[in-house]
């Protein structure tokens, strides 16, 4: 029987996922190995153009088996992370001369190449195949972290089991490869890493991080900690004298203290209209006549032992709850010391005087 999970992304990936890549659907392992080479640790708008160039230059395995070395890498040229073209032609020339030209067609054969990790095999065993074989990458860690509200870390051993349970138990064993390819697409287009778009997710009613307000806390991955420099925008959302706080989770810093709500961002953003109504509308599905953004704070810092902290807060004003907060925590403004936050926090409540 197919999860929630399951029927929730195979019906978005009919009515609404028309994200375009020239792999797409493509049941020709050599292609699909091509492709999934190529975006090892390529984004797809780069790796777009190579696979073309790649398929066009060498649209069988046997051409690019027979392939100059000096042709081939020169075709690799600027995608960088040279090893992989180095694998990509040990490989087809093995498969030319030790397989006589024949792809291997499971998982197990496929995981015995050179250069082809568990996610690559699963990829093209679903893909060219359809074998039940389900694809867990980072995509997938932070689009189960939210569904779920899972809080151990994506790179811990007790996390990869976690991770590759549910996405066991997920997998549409009969249509392996379009679930699969479903499942990438939405996170990257919808379940996206940073402004993800929450208010139009088929996922909002059954997401455990919309629900908790968590959706910017998850996946956590243990390593964040030795990140040099992180950017925080708190918001500060206000109705009438009750202002909104949550408590902060395990596996990060702060650890059981407490915070407006946050986005945390890979870079400084600017605080344009375009960007709150990111946050506002697209995120958390609150309307704009409900929200008005009152005021913006100048940037505060913080050192800690192994990360420099970057955090601005903006000042929201609503009308009413939106949907998106009914049971989250609200306490009055003048209440709000009685609950312990971290120092730069502090620091901005005696700065404003609340």
């Amino acid at each position: 029987m197919p999860t929630p999970f399951t029927n929730l992304l195979l019906k978005w990936n009919e009515s609404s996922n028309n994200r375009p890549m020239p792999w797409k659907g493509e049941k020709n392992p050599y292609k699909i190995w091509l492709s999934e080479i190529i975006l090892q640790q390529t984004r797809v708008e780069q790796g777009w153009a190579y696979y073309e160039k790649f398929v066009k230059t060498f649209p069988t395995i046997q051409l690019l088996a027979n392939a100059k070395d000096e042709k081939v890498f020169k075709l690799w040229e600027g995608l960088g992370y040279y090893n992989r073209c180095r694998n990509l032609l040990f490989t087809a020339r093995f498969i030319v001369h030790d397989l006589k030209g024949k792809f291997p067609t499971t998982y197990d054969q496929l995981l015995e190449l050179k250069g082809i990790g568990p996610y690559t095999a699963s990829a093209i065993a679903s893909f060219a195949y359809n074998l039940p074989h389900a694809v867990v990458d980072g995509n997938v860690f932070r689009v189960f972290a939210r569904f779920y509200g899972i809080h151990t870390p994506t790179d811990t051993k007790e996390g990869i089991k976690i991770f590759n349970e549910i996405a066991d138990k997920n997998l549409s064993k009969t249509s392996a490869g379009i679930y699969n390819q479903a499942l990438m697409d939405f996170g990257a287009t919808v379940c996206k890493p940073m402004a993800p778009i929450c208010a139009a997710c088929v996922m909002q009613k059954k997401c455990v991080a919309f629900q908790k307000n968590q959706v910017n806390q998850l996946p956590i991955k243990l390593k964040v900690i030795q990140k040099k420099k992180r950017y925080f925008d708190f918001f500060i959302f206000q109705l009438n004298d009750q202002i909104l706080i949550q408590k902060r989770e395990a596996g990060d810093i702060w650890q059981d203290l407490f915070q407006f709500y946050l986005v945390e961002n890979e870079s400084i953003v600017k605080a344009t209209p375009t960007y709150f109504e990111e946050v506002l509308n697209a995120q958390l599905a609150i309307a704009k006549t409900n929200a008005k953004v009152e005021k913006k704070s100048i940037g505060y810092h913080q050192q800690l032992t192994h990360q420099l902290l970057d955090v601005r807060y903006f000042s929201i004003r609503l009308k009413s709850i939106p949907a998106v907060f009914a049971k989250a925590l609200w306490v009055k403004r003048s209440e709000i010391k009685k609950y312990p936050f971290p120092k730069i926090i502090n620091q901005f409540l005696e700065q404003e005087g609340i």
